[in-house]
């Protein structure tokens, strides 16, 4: 069977002790001492307790030895001890200031930790909203580069298209330039003359001039598809320079004017230096 335990009494606060009260503290230490040594030196050194709780340290036999006693024979001789040694008496005063004290950092720390930990929630809702911004750019992004992946493709593909017509365009621009060449063949080029000298008939003018110019009797005598000066024509002559493009009937005709200015050079009429050349076109010329 259980023996129940008797329930342990306190002492009175130590703040504010008078003489009684500090006689009282003493009292209560020195019968806890008591009670502590009546309740283990019945195990700890053999002894037996009577009935009226006194420990003579040897059995009531004669001669025999002392038996040490189990801890539930202890507890059995404790209940049935007199009550002049009560339990002994526990003062936990101080040991509660103690411990409120000691609970007092604890919750100031745990504090300090959930206030930290607060923001450290707050500082990750910020980085989760970041970051979903930012993914949501990222997409926005995706979007533009593939528009722009297209578009490219697309000017590519009539970069191509248009380099081949480029290149058509250069070739189709050289044989003009070449069948403009051919129409200009039998074209002669007269520069020197000043404007206004070949009168009203341009070619009696260029007929009765050039043959006396090169010393060239021409057989048949010189025909002349088309003659006329570049540019406007001046309202009153200043005396100045005039080309003017002679177009031959007979080629042959036109390759001995230029063989003869080629060999020859300039050609002098008066004061003045005729020089003869072929007329090409703009790009050959150039």
């Amino acid at each position: 069977m259980r023996m129940a335990r008797r329930p342990w009494k306190t002492c009175a606060p130590p703040s504010g002790r008078t003489g009684s009260e500090k006689d009282g503290v003493e009292a209560c230490g020195r019968k806890l001492s008591r009670g502590l040594k009546h309740f283990l030196d019945p195990c700890l050194n053999g002894g037996t307790h009577n009935a009226q709780g006194q420990d003579d340290g040897q059995s009531k036999g004669k001669g025999k030895p002392a038996r040490p006693l189990l801890f539930s024979e202890a507890l059995r001789q404790q209940k049935h001890s007199s009550a002049e040694d009560p339990p002994p008496l526990l003062c936990t005063n101080m040991a509660d200031d103690t411990q409120g004290a000691t609970m007092d950092r604890i919750l100031q720390e745990i504090s300090a930790v959930s206030s930290k930990l607060e923001g450290m929630d707050n500082a990750m809702v910020e980085l989760t909203a970041a970051t979903r911004s930012m993914r949501l750019d990222i997409a926005c992004f995706q979007s533009q580069i593939s528009g722009l992946n297209q578009r490219v493709a697309t000017v590519e593909t009539q970069v191509a298209s248009w380099t081949d017509r480029d290149l058509e365009l250069l070739h189709l621009r050289s044989k003009l330039t070449d069948l403009e060449d051919r129409s200009r063949r039998n074209n002669v080029r007269l520069l020197g003359f000043l404007e206004g000298v070949e009168g009203v008939d341009i070619f009696s003018y260029l007929r009765d001039m050039l043959p006396k110019l090169t010393d060239i009797t021409f057989d048949p005598p010189l025909e002349f598809k088309r003659a006329h000066t570049l540019g406007p024509k001046r309202q009153y002559g200043n005396g100045r320079p005039h080309p003017i493009i002679v177009c031959m009937l007979r080629h042959l005709q036109a390759r001995q004017l230029l063989q003869m200015a080629r060999t020859q050079g300039p050609l002098l009429s008066g004061n003045l230096d005729i020089q003869i050349s072929a007329d090409f076109s703009k790009e050959t010329a150039e």
